[in-house]
């Protein structure tokens, strides 16, 4: 591949389409953003998706010929092999949709699918925080837990593709009930929403917080984003319901230390947000949770990427993929 060898990345969320022409060096040619429109059905949006792929070719004036492939993030699950979107929760209606088949007859360009976790995981790994490792681990903390595995430089899928799901290994095995039917899932423990959850049960009893005041009484205004405001002002109740949350992050992660030995974790997210108040109670959790050797080498550090990540994931993704079809003809 040459530095002119471009991608399309599409990073398809349930509110936004987020979609850039990107070269190889993960510089972002042009870039289209709109919202989703979910519910308008699975037809809109893959229209929607058609014509922003066309809108950042038309922005550079380029030819179609000289993109190479077009990438999508999506929502799990996913069956990225077959390139189908089986049914996830933040688009209703999807149900083993062939959207790489469905993209690529229309668009005319060849076309991969990759889960968007997973995409983050290519990005930081090429473009961002973990650029040089063979060993990364990327999880991001937001609304859930997730994650993508870079092992020996490669995107780690398992048998059936569903490799990386971090946010659901068991902490606390009677602890809170997770989103996935199981208790003390890492997710249930240390995401925004275990956040928030845990702040509406510590106004409801009444423990003298300003979290209430913020959220102006009403507990469904309570967020993460809230919490943390709360703790900057030294708030004591949310300074403890972040520091748990970020405990249980540390144990989990220090359980992929172990697991994994990677040379940096990579920690993105909304949560991310917080810092060194998220990376400090991490690293002392790998520190005293993790086996010696491995500890000491990893780094945890924050991602780079920023709202970047998903576009460039997709991109990454094609990069990807282009990159192994070329090694392979050359063999």
């Amino acid at each position: 591949m040459t530095s002119q060898a471009l991608v399309v990345g599409v990073d398809l969320g349930g509110t936004k389409i987020s979609t850039a022409l990107v070269d190889v060096n993960g510089q972002i040619i042009a870039h289209d953003y709109r919202e989703t429109q979910a519910d308008k059905g699975q037809a809109v949006v893959i229209d929607r998706m058609l014509d922003a792929v066309r809108q950042v070719m038309e922005q550079a004036d380029i030819p179609k010929a000289q993109v190479r492939a077009v990438g999508i993030g999506a929502p799990g699950p996913l069956d990225i092999h077959a390139g189908v979107v089986i049914a996830p929760p933040n688009l209703p209606g999807w149900r083993d949709v062939p959207l790489k088949e469905l993209i690529e007859e229309r668009v005319g360009i060849k076309t991969f699918l990759e889960n968007d976790a997973n995409a983050a995981a290519l990005a930081e790994h090429r473009f961002g925080a973990g650029q040089g490792c063979d060993h990364v681990i990327y999880v991001t903390v937001s609304t859930g837990v997730g994650g993508g595995l870079i092992l020996d430089g490669k995107l780690y899928h398992g048998a059936e593709g569903a490799a990386g799901e971090v946010g659901h290994i068991t902490i606390l095995p009677n602890g809170p009930l997770c989103g996935c039917g199981n208790r003390g899932c890492l997710e249930a423990l240390a995401s925004g929403t275990a956040i928030a959850k845990r702040a509406r049960e510590v106004v409801s009893r009444g423990a003298p917080t300003v979290i209430a005041e913020l959220a102006d009484g009403d507990p469904e205004r309570i967020t993460a984003k809230l919490v943390a405001e709360a703790a900057e002002q030294g708030d004591f109740e949310a300074r403890k319901i972040l520091s748990e949350a970020m405990n249980y992050l540390g144990i989990g992660i220090a359980s992929l230390v172990n697991l994994f030995n990677p040379q940096v974790i990579v920690i993105g997210g909304g949560l991310s947000n917080l810092g060194e108040r998220l990376l400090e109670p991490v690293r002392r959790g790998v520190a005293r949770h993790a086996f010696a050797a491995p500890a000491r080498t990893v780094q945890v550090v924050l991602a780079e990427l920023g709202d970047k990540s998903g576009v460039l994931g997709a991109a990454a993704a094609a990069l990807t993929q282009i990159e192994r079809e070329i090694s392979f003809k050359i063999s």
